[in-house]
């Protein structure tokens, strides 16, 4: 027995050595406008991936989300990150950002654009298996990938992390194909308790195959170092959800990722 945990111990060691992570920017348009994403996967892999589209939050795309998207890859995944604003348009302040994010927040049939083409993207890359797909989003992102699921698209799964859950269209859940995972700060201001309770109904009316786990002492951007350990600014990072959260994420994608 020893000497099989060994040679297992000696095998994922390989592996490591021999997984080959790339990142590289990929261009994409939404009619005359110019999107730039990112990949990341591992070049090594000689089978297809599922693959997960990652979309940041209002902040856009960032080193840190590029580090999350590695993670995926290390579960075995293939990644995109995705640009909602367009290549030249990145953010440099909260102000800035609130702009480019309540552009996209009052115009759900463009958000849900954007996301089918990132889709579209992902499930085209010659290392993605088309049939088992998924996208991840943060705050601002976490919104699009519910819109992206109620669009009706043929996605296998979507998981939100301290994401809005309000939508003008509450109806068109029933389009929705994909299971749901929401995870949320049970105290996060920006999602208040009205709109937490109007999702459930929506999801419930729609018969989705969903879930809504809520981290108690957390509050908005509980994921996000960058948001400082301060609660009562509304935003704040919180390791153990932070840690639950991807946990319970990783737990999602083995069920709906498992061969039929």
């Amino acid at each position: 027995m020893r000497a099989l945990t060994t040679l297992l111990l000696a095998c994922a060691a390989v592996c490591a050595v021999r997984a080959e992570v790339v990142t590289q920017p990929v261009e994409y348009k939404d009619g005359d406008a110019l999107l730039e994403g990112t990949w990341v996967f591992d070049a090594s892999a000689a089978e297809k991936r599922p693959g997960v589209l990652l979309v940041p939050d209002w902040m856009g795309p960032s080193p840190y989300y590029a580090e999350k998207a590695a993670e995926l890859v290390k579960l075995g995944y293939v990644a995109l990150m995705v640009d909602m604003y367009g290549k030249e348009v990145r953010p440099k302040s909260p102000q800035e950002a609130g702009e480019q994010a309540g552009k996209w927040k009052n115009d759900r049939p463009g958000m849900r654009r954007r996301m089918n083409l990132a889709l579209e993207l992902l499930k085209a890359h010659a290392k993605v298996d088309a049939q088992r797909t998924a996208a991840i989003g943060y705050c601002f992102g976490g919104t699009c990938v519910l819109e992206l699921a109620r669009s009706g698209a043929d996605v296998t799964g979507i998981a939100s992390f301290h994401g809005g859950l309000g939508t003008p269209a509450p109806e068109d859940a029933k389009q929705i194909k994909a299971r749901v995972l929401v995870l949320h700060g049970a105290d996060d201001p920006h999602v208040p308790e009205s709109e937490v309770l109007a999702f459930q109904k929506e999801m419930r009316d729609a018969r989705v195959d969903w879930q809504l786990i809520s981290y108690g002492g957390a509050v908005h951007s509980f994921t996000k170092p960058a948001a400082g350990n301060d609660p009562s600014k509304g935003s704040a990072y919180e390791a153990k959800a932070d840690k639950r959260s991807w946990a319970a994420m990783t737990d999602f994608f083995a069920e709906i990722f498992k061969a039929p």
